[in-house]
């Protein structure tokens, strides 16, 4: 354990007992210890505590760094461009959350466990109270993005022993049913119309509605189109409902990506189209100066970036 080790260096942040060493971190998250060096010394992607005798010590954030370091690799992300990447969410998650204090992920990581421990059991019940739970004591887009999407990709990750892939089908069935219903109670009835598409094969229903919840506001009504719509009939798509807008959503990088193509899309629509998900952090160098907007990844600032596009008012 890390209290075994020397005593840290720096008075400041988690105590002995709360830190992990580095051989017990290349456990949790894979990641070899020679990598996790690597992204500290040559990137800068993380900044662990050192004993007094020079042994690294790792909080709960900086392991939560590491499985965001790790994902956006998988998405195709070079990591020399991981460390901007992860500084533009930060600012967008700062910004959108403005004066409100600091968010508690020790009490985040609370309530994941509690879900967790239901969603195994099949409990529905439990699931709903705990859901009402976690609706009471944060915002809607805190909810979903610090603590019950976090399981959701948990349970999604890990079905290869016995009975995980049930448990994921209950937890992503759970999750979608209450997902809909917020939208339908939510989704403003009038003013602007905006079309939520994928790339195909790059989103699940659960993530698409999930963006569309964060998005809706009372003034602006989101249709999501099917995970599996295909991306060169989005024209005639948008040609007959006529949507203010169009918002191309996902959180990988598309398979042989190549900028001038979503240009040609965005440019053969009869709306406007702008980008939102992880992937839009990925491309947004693309897309700069081009008639494509970026509406980045976090909640509040989607919202927020999107209304400003409908008015005219966010630089592309």
């Amino acid at each position: 354990m890390a209290h075994s080790l020397d005593t840290p260096s720096t008075p400041e942040g988690p105590s002995a007992d709360q830190l992990l060493p580095i051989r017990e971190v290349s456990r949790i998250t894979g990641v070899n210890p020679i990598t996790l060096r690597a992204w500290e010394r040559r990137y800068g992607l993380i900044a662990p505590t050192r004993t007094e005798g020079g042994h690294r010590l790792y909080s709960e954030d900086d392991v939560d760094t590491i499985r965001r370091i790790t994902g956006w690799i998988e998405r195709g992300v070079a990591v020399s461009k991981v460390g901007r990447i992860l500084a533009a969410t930060r600012t967008q998650d700062a910004r959108a959350r403005g004066p409100r204090s600091v968010i508690d992920t020790g009490g985040q990581r609370a309530w994941q466990d509690r879900l967790r421990q239901a969603a195994s059991s099949f409990d529905e019940p439990l699931l709903d109270q705990l859901l009402h739970g976690v609706f009471a004591v944060y915002p809607v887009p805190v909810a979903y993005e610090n603590v019950l999407m976090p399981v959701w990709r948990d349970f999604a990750a890990r079905k290869e022993s016995y009975g995980q892939i049930s448990e994921w089908l209950f937890f992503d069935g759970f999750l979608r049913l209450r997902t809909l219903r917020l939208l339908q109670r939510d989704g403003g009835a009038g003013g602007r119309h905006v079309l939520l598409a994928s790339i195909p094969g790059m989103c699940r229903e659960l993530e698409l509605s999930v963006a569309a919840l964060l998005m809706t506001t009372p003034h602006t009504r989101i249709t999501v189109l099917s995970p599996e719509q295909p991306l060169e009939e989005l024209s005639l798509v948008c040609s007959r409902i006529r949507p203010d807008a169009l918002v191309l959503f996902s959180n990988h990088k598309p398979h042989g990506y190549q900028p001038r193509r979503l240009l040609k899309l965005g440019l053969g629509l009869s709306c406007p189209m702008v980008m939102a998900g992880e992937m839009a952090d990925m491309v947004q160098d693309d897309i700069k100066g081009t008639p494509i907007g970026c509406l980045g990844s976090d909640g509040a600032v989607m919202r927020e970036r999107l209304q400003r596009f409908l008015e005219g008012r966010l630089d592309t």
